[in-house]
């Protein structure tokens, strides 16, 4: 599967690799491809907010299947992945990428506003997890609608 190379908004001094414990015993290069398909997610979410478009519509969205496509045919999409690149493991993931947490729990104690950035931020996260586990449900689900025998 080809998937066009995007710009890079997200500096590869800023990116942190994937945070979970057993990443530490797979192959590198599952690593790499791993941290690869979240530094592009967050490079799609950062384009459609630049152009001020939903990731629900194409080209974003057409894109964002074909990086999940990638993560399930990588085996990250499982529910006992050693690389767990589930909706909510890779939405943690971005959360963490762009400090949501912090700015969400420094909101909350000082009663305040999110600040705008961050929500715009909160508010594509919310989409790419939407997103993500729709695909992976009807995914699942394929065979028992498409059956190999042709009933």
């Amino acid at each position: 599967m080809f998937i066009r190379p995007v710009s890079c908004p997200v500096s590869e001094n800023v990116f942190r690799p994937m945070s979970r414990d057993s990443f530490n015993h797979v192959s590198s290069a599952s690593r790499d491809l791993a941290d690869d398909i979240i530094r592009r997610v967050a490079n799609l979410v950062s384009e459609a907010e630049a152009a001020t478009k939903p990731l629900e519509l194409d080209p974003y969205r057409s894109q964002l299947f074909e990086l999940f496509v990638m993560a399930d045919a990588a085996g990250f999409v499982a529910e006992d992945a050693e690389i767990d690149l589930t909706a909510d493991n890779l939405c943690r993931e971005l959360a963490s990428l762009w400090d949501l947490t912090e700015a969400t729990q420094d909101a909350m104690s000082s009663q305040s506003k999110i600040p705008s950035e961050q929500l715009g931020k909160l508010r594509a996260l919310w989409s790419v997890l939407r997103l993500w586990m729709e695909w992976d449900y009807a995914w699942k689900r394929w065979e028992e609608f498409h059956p190999r025998d042709g009933k």
